[in-house]
């Protein structure tokens, strides 16, 4: 026994070690910008966020519907794994069923809700075919089906999994003991699945409850303390102090669900051995189990049928014709095989390295007899693995490791990935081991056995079933995450998924749809190899079977590892290509960044850069987390952005050449565009309503337009600045928050976090009229869509976007600063055709795509203005 606990203990030290450095230290450096401000530590923080408005009431929607979506998911899947154990439906329905419960895990969670508007939105496929909407999807009703999809897998392979531990042969006692049904189902199932179930609430209500990209979809005015995360972190003025707090805030149930589990720990049953015994018939128990899951199933694929649809036709719902557009605008573009590649090798690599760390860990407590203390330990990570948001974890990476040489690799990705998705397949590795002979390892070492050798002969086998599912738990997951990888992810390193997360920026949605498919059919195929190798671990119980069996699960394993290096081979060789690239980090719209890049490409820059696109919030943090550590040689970005990372990092080097600009820019940087604000409609919504179209912004507070507006909000995008210059400039600061309070309660559930939010709305007509910028509304009219855009009579309010070169010192690129002139000279003409205000002296503007009102505010746009101008939209919000 001391061999033994010596071995864990080595195991327990490893796995300790890579929390404490890859999860320890980056929460503490969030605890610590919690509470510690430029003058030193201080509660001001904790203080202002508590008093904040809206925040506790954020904090207990978040609590209310991430209880009772964990609910209603853990029921659902305790229902469909009851299915598939306990009765004798077809096997091709069980497999249905199997299929079903994991099938939302294989997409990426930022397409949820975007199914869900597609499919139940007032122009959705499923309320097409109803004839009518079937139920509001903004606010409680939306997230709760969101999060019910959304954690599904998770509940139901926790619960499946430890299902197929469970000894029937205890139902067989129970009967001739003389227990009735109900005592028997309590006793012999809800008894031994205690702590399974209990585990598996708390695992949806953590993922419910830390998502955001949900809430940004269909949250409408049911704020959740997600949102509020993201708003601070990552909202037009990222504050990473007070987004510590909320971070810190969130973290706190986790103490909760520590020590429930601990007390249902008792509860957990261990057998001897699992007796294989068949199936007492019940016909009715099997045709309600069949009805009922089959209703299930068929719920939760309708919801996306439309991802299978939607890239085929050329515009939903106005151009249904068939298409192949979409599919070839992705796979025309050069760069996604590389991409596709990067995902592949950090999925397998996340997934090979996560199931040894998490089988090692399950070892610890439910293979050992080291101290309680220990075990406690190994759960704490568990469940704050489980507690801590992608998002939060990523730019906790961002704080600890910019400028080390794990900034923008491969292993950062691998490591976060790692770390993320612990809890679930650590788990599901504990209840496997749990389960199985507890005297295995004591009967292996009296016949002389050592504990290596009884773990790697006698438990690994029989727990091969489970490692096989947390591999391809890890590799699907690896697959479809965004909220962490986007801030870690260079231009060298750019997964799928941060595609995808580019391409919603840019508005295509259909393209987002396109990519969705090739990571299901990737992670589609993925599964059935592991399943196939999982089921063929258990039909036959022959030695000579199973020694066939290992065979070729060890064969399937190494084809897997052999594409990965194969991939990471192709991968590496690119990026050491691309070392002497120029990397270019930019928040522009398409449109922009190929005006560019044909500037660098026509003057000899071809292939020397490499060029990556960011949401403007994702770059924000990025610049004013990273500073001069940052990747990018050169970045493009809104210049009050540039100049408030210039203020607080001192990142960038004085420009050496003559810019001419028509206004004054410090000499750090230089005008590229400028974004117009404008109202944009949906022609064909207004006439079905038989309304006027508005001519000023005052118009969307008029009472006819009650739920048919979308605007976005300025705490989270800076869009809404040029709608709030505009009302500030023309009636003030009274008129503007009389105007705005009536704007807000038309909007109602369609206040948007991002600025290409109301535009998304008004092209799906969700809402008839928005509120965002001009050219991207220009974009749609000449596609054909029913949209169009009208100049405000208050005034088209501009910001601008500017260059800048980053100054890192002896390592900064020589040629960074000829391509911020290249760009500056030659891509102005292009630029100038999309966004048409002139920025330099002697340029000229085709009067006919000028806007029809162009107004510039009178004050200096600067951080301090958009903080009052913050608190004035704040003031305006409904209670």
């Amino acid at each position: 026994m001391k061999v033994k606990n010596k071995e864990i203990k080595g195991i327990f030290v490893i796995v300790t070690g890579i929390f404490l450095v890859f999860l320890m230290f980056p929460a503490f450096r969030l605890l610590v910008k919690s509470f510690w401000g430029q003058d030193g530590a201080t509660m001001e923080f904790y203080i202002s966020v508590l008093t904040e408005k809206g925040f506790l009431k954020a904090l207990g929607n978040s609590f209310l519907v991430a209880g009772t979506s964990a609910l209603v998911t853990t029921v659902i899947a305790f229902f469909m794994a009851y299915t598939i154990h306990y009765t004798n439906v077809h096997r091709r329905l069980k497999a249905l069923i199997r299929g079903t419960a994991f099938f939302p895990m294989l997409l990426p969670t930022l397409t949820y809700g975007f199914a869900i508007i597609y499919s139940f939105g007032k122009q959705g496929l499923l309320t097409k075919l109803a004839g009518r909407q079937l139920f509001e999807i903004y606010g409680f009703n939306g997230l709760l089906l969101g999060y019910v999809i959304y954690t599904l897998p998770v509940s139901f392979m926790l619960l499946n999994n430890t299902m197929g531990y469970l000894d029937k042969k205890f139902m067989v006692v129970s009967q001739i003991m003389g227990d009735g049904p109900l005592s028997t189902f309590r006793r012999t199932i809800l008894g031994p699945l205690a702590g399974t179930l209990a585990a598996s609430f708390i695992q949806s209500f953590f993922l419910s409850f830390t998502d955001f990209g949900i809430p940004a979809s269909v949250g409408g005015k049911f704020d959740v303390i997600a949102s509020v995360l993201y708003s601070k972190m990552l909202g037009s003025i990222p504050d990473f102090n007070r987004g510590s707090v909320v971070a810190v805030m969130m973290l706190v149930p986790s103490a909760a669900s520590i020590l429930i589990l601990h007390v249902l720990e008792k509860y957990n049953v261990r057998y001897h051995k699992i007796s294989v015994i068949e199936i007492r018939k019940n016909r009715s128990r099997d045709w309600i189990c069949a009805a009922v899951s089959l209703l299930f199933c068929v719920g939760v694929l309708s919801i996306f049928a439309v991802i299978f649809l939607i890239p085929f036709v050329g515009d939903w719902p106005y151009h249904l014709e068939f298409s192949l557009d979409h599919i070839r605008a992705v796979f025309q573009d050069a760069g996604l095989l590389s991409v596709y590649q990067n995902s592949l090798y950090v999925a397998v690599q996340s997934a090979l390295f996560g199931t040894v760390l998490a089988y090692g860990a399950a070892l610890i407590t439910a293979r050992s007899t080291v101290s309680g203390k220990m075990k406690q330990i190994i759960e704490g990570i568990a469940l704050v693995t489980n507690t801590i948001p992608g998002m939060v974890l990523g730019l906790a990476f961002l704080f600890c490791f910019s400028g080390t040489g794990l900034q923008s690799t491969f292993t950062i990705l691998i490591l976060c990935n790692i770390i993320h998705f612990f809890s679930t397949p650590y788990l599901m590795m504990k209840s496997s081991l749990a389960k199985m002979n507890a005297s295995w390892e004591t009967t292996a070492m009296l016949m002389g056995d050592n504990w290596v050798k009884t773990i790697l002969r006698v438990v690994t086998p029989n727990a091969m079933s489970t490692i096989l599912e947390v591999f391809s738990y890890y590799f699907v997951n690896a697959m479809v995450t965004v909220s962490a990888v986007v801030f870690l992810a260079g231009a060298r390193t750019m997964v799928i998924t941060t595609k995808i997360k580019e391409l919603q920026y840019y508005n295509k949605f259909n393209e987002v749809f396109v990519l969705s498919l090739l990571i299901l059919f990737t992670n589609l195929a993925a599964k059935a190899i592991f399943q196939f190798l999982a089921a063929g671990k258990f039909r036959k119980k022959e030695k000579k079977n199973m020694k066939r069996m290992k065979r070729v699960a060890a064969a399937g394993l190494a084809g897997v590892l052999g594409l990965a290096v194969m991939f990471s081979a192709a991968g590496c060789g690119k990026a050491a290509e691309s070392k002497e690239q120029v990397v270019i980090y930019s928040n522009a719209d398409d449109e922009a960044v190929e005006a560019m890049k044909a500037a660098l490409d026509e003057n000899g820059y071809e292939g020397q850069y490499i060029f990556q696109t960011f949401g403007t919030s994702e770059l924000g943090g990025k610049l004013l987390a990273e500073g001069a550590d940052i990747e990018a040689d050169l970045v493009t970005m809104s210049t009050f952005y540039v100049e408030s990372a210039q203020e607080q990092k001192g990142m960038f080097c004085d420009l050496d050449f003559e810019k001419n600009t028509l206004d004054e820019y410090p000499a750090y940087c230089t005008p590229i565009t400028s974004q117009e604000g404008t109202i944009i409609v949906n022609t064909k919504l207004l006439k079905e309503k038989k309304l006027a179209a508005p001519t000023s912004i005052k118009d969307l507070a008029k009472p006819q337009f009650q739920d048919m507006i979308s605007v976005t909000d300025i705490a989270s995008s800076s869009t809404a600045w040029l709608l709030i210059q505009a009302l500030v400039s023309e009636y003030g600061q009274d008129g503007a928050k009389e105007v705005l309070t009536a704007i807000y309660e038309n909007a109602g559930d369609h206040i948007e976090e991002s600025g290409s939010g109301p535009l998304k709305l008004v092209r799906a007509g969700e809402a008839a009229i928005g509120f965002g910028l001009r050219q991207q509304a220009a974009a749609d009219k000449e596609k054909g869509l029913p949209i169009d855009y009208i100049d405000p009579q208050e005034g088209n309010f501009t910001l601008t976007e500017s260059l800048a070169v980053v100054d890192k010192g002896e390592k900064s690129h020589e040629k960074a600063m000829d391509m911020a002139e290249c760009i500056m000279k030659n891509a102005r003409k292009d630029l100038l055709s999309v966004y048409p205000i002139p920025l330099y002296e002697g340029e000229s503007v085709d009067s006919s795509k000028m806007s029809g009102n162009p107004r510039v505010f009178s004050e200096k746009l600067t951080v301090d203005l958009l903080k009052e101008h913050q608190e004035l939209s704040e003031s305006c919000k409904p209670e």
